[in-house]
């Protein structure tokens, strides 16, 4: 178990609304757990709200967010704060994670997942606000690496050092996912598995997995794919090191079949008992002409 002595769920999936009709029609979910988009069900009570409340009563639910704005120079949303304190007092998450990352500035949301800048100020920033987070929350913060497709020339930090540094000064949890560390790996060339060694083991709660998309400048985190090999490896190389996690397959572009989506998530199973999956990086159609994976200076 980590060390803020959060359970290793099982094998669970996204909740997503296409798979509404089978979870509501089919008594055994077929799952250890599920996983929500926060922002998704926040002063949301309609179908999906009882969705939910059905599938709570059977399983584990996570929270998961895409808000938090945690890089940000703008002052943490209080009203966003208090509307995912709201729906964790009523569901009763097993945890609550979001990603380190900024989503926007002067009160426009971008409505995507932003890379920082890894250096000292960031760290201090970045720290002062995921403690202000969890004394809201009450709880510990579970913080995900996201993919990249640039660096910043003032970053004197690797992702792996920082996040490690973020759990020692605030006590959060980390999501580890092993399809992002592939990816920003392969955009900017440095070693997955070193970057999985240098994290604090006992602090990984959770490991998502999903598939990628090649598009041959870069690789993309498309969530529209099977797990290829190479994530796989990862994934099996994090489970050694944290000696178990709660595993999360993400999938958020065609969509498949429930049942098609259960049977993708319980490779995971095989690959722990030591069956690993062959499985190719999907080629983009149209492979991009210009690189999307560069660096840029700052001024900060």
């Amino acid at each position: 178990m980590n060390s803020l002595g959060l359970p290793n769920l099982g094998f669970g999936v996204g909740l997503r609304a296409t798979h509404f009709p089978y979870l509501m029609s089919h008594d055994d979910p077929l799952v250890d757990w599920f996983e929500i988009i926060s922002e998704n069900f926040l002063h949301n009570h309609g179908y999906a709200r009882h969705v939910l409340a059905t599938l709570a009563e059977k399983r584990p639910v996570v929270m998961h967010g895409v808000s938090l704005n945690l890089g940000s120079y703008d002052p943490l949303n209080r009203d966003y704060l208090a509307a995912l304190k709201d729906l964790a007092n009523w569901l009763q998450p097993a945890w609550i994670s979001d990603h380190l990352c900024w989503t926007g500035i002067h009160g426009v949301n971008s409505h995507d997942l932003l890379p920082l800048p890894l250096n000292e100020e960031t760290l201090q920033h970045v720290s002062n606000r995921i403690d202000q987070v969890q004394e809201a929350l009450g709880r510990p913060l579970i913080l995900e690496n996201p993919s990249s497709y640039l660096t910043f020339s003032s970053s004197t930090i690797p992702e792996a050092e920082f996040l490690a540094a973020l759990a020692g000064r605030t006590g959060c949890g980390l999501l580890l996912d092993v399809n992002n560390v592939y990816v920003s790996a392969t955009n900017h060339g440095f070693d997955a598995q070193a970057y999985i060694q240098q994290l604090p083991a006992d602090r990984i709660v959770q490991v998502h997995l999903a598939g990628h998309t090649d598009c041959g400048d870069c690789l993309v985190d498309t969530h529209d794919q099977p797990v290829p090999t190479p994530v796989w490896e990862l994934y099996l190389l994090a489970q050694r090191r944290c000696g178990g996690a709660a595993t999360l397959l993400e999938w958020d572009a065609a969509i498949p079949a429930y049942e098609e989506l259960v049977a993708e998530l319980n490779k995971a199973r095989g690959v722990l008992a030591g069956a690993m999956p062959t499985a190719a990086v999907r080629q983009a159609e149209d492979a991009l002409s210009t690189p999307i994976a560069f660096q840029v200076a700052v001024g900060r």
